[in-house]
């Protein structure tokens, strides 16, 4: 089975002039892979064209990513579908873009991961990150290559009871976990933070947000400090692998999965079923 290809080629190696391995000059996509097909493929690549853009890419064909994608998915019932664009290949130096125009695209299958089913019937336990995110308004919200500030984050610790990091940016603000987007509960309304500086504008975030909206749930960006989060009514995590990852501790604070986040579990019965037997 063909589980990895770069430039349309069975390969698992790639040239060691490429951009994104010196300088993570690119971007990626992480999609669940449900049936053989890649799930809020529109949506994934609605964010990797706009990321492009921002770097100031070549065009990316997502129709040749899709038939790539495609071939590797094929007769998959659950796995993990990584898409990588980068630049290309280029002499060495910041300013050495590749001299060809060409990008290279990375498509890789990897499996799925199995959550314990507690995480989603009675949440995690997610803890305070001492690494912090740098603000870069040019490169807030995409994904791109360097994700060195989530490595750092993630490697705080070891602990297998604990999931997932919460993050803040320079300021002390909150903005995302190590691997996730944060909504929290108030007075029945969501709240997320704004990914003006820094932060990646994920697509279960997206997703989960025009979902609210048309259940009539009240849903706003905003600043959000630390004690929001500690006095929150509910506490979510959420990507486009888990879902929804309910909180039921962070540092001192404990929550219930509330009626709103379970309210929104119930309501994407679609995204759910990435959690095979989960809620």
């Amino acid at each position: 089975m063909t589980r990895s290809l770069v430039n349309g080629k069975a390969a698992d190696s790639l040239s060691i002039d490429d951009r994104g391995l010196h300088y993570g000059d690119g971007l990626f996509e992480t999609i669940a892979v449900i049936g053989g097909q890649p799930q809020l493929w529109d949506e994934h690549m609605a964010r990797l064209q706009a990321g492009g853009k921002r770097l100031g890419l070549p065009e990316i064909d997502v129709t040749e990513l899709y038939r790539e994608a495609l071939r590797v998915c094929r007769g998959q019932a659950r796995a993990v579908l990584k898409i990588i664009v980068s630049r290309g290949c280029a002499q060495r130096g910041y300013r050495a873009f590749a001299q060809t125009g060409e990008l290279t695209r990375i498509i890789m299958l990897a499996d799925w991961p199995e959550y314990p089913q507690q995480y989603y019937n009675e949440g995690i336990r997610l803890r305070l990150c001492t690494s912090r995110l740098g603000w870069n308004a040019q490169l807030a919200g995409i994904k791109h290559l360097n994700r060195l500030e989530q490595v750092l984050a993630r490697s705080e610790w070891h602990d297998p009871e604990i999931p997932e990091g919460l993050m803040l940016d320079q300021s002390g603000q909150v903005i995302e976990g190590t691997q996730s987007n944060i909504f929290i509960v108030r007075a029945g309304c969501l709240l997320t933070p704004g990914l003006l500086q820094c932060g990646v504008a994920g697509v279960m975030r997206n997703y989960i947000m025009n979902a609210a909206c048309s259940l009539r749930i009240s849903v706003s960006e905003m600043v959000l400090s630390l004690a929001d989060v500690y006095d929150a009514d509910e506490v979510f995590m959420s990507n486009s692998l888990i879902g929804i990852w309910p909180v039921r501790r962070f540092e001192a604070s404990v929550y219930a999965v509330g009626p709103v986040s379970r309210y929104l579990l119930n309501s994407i019965a679609a995204i759910r079923q990435l959690t095979g037997d989960g809620p």
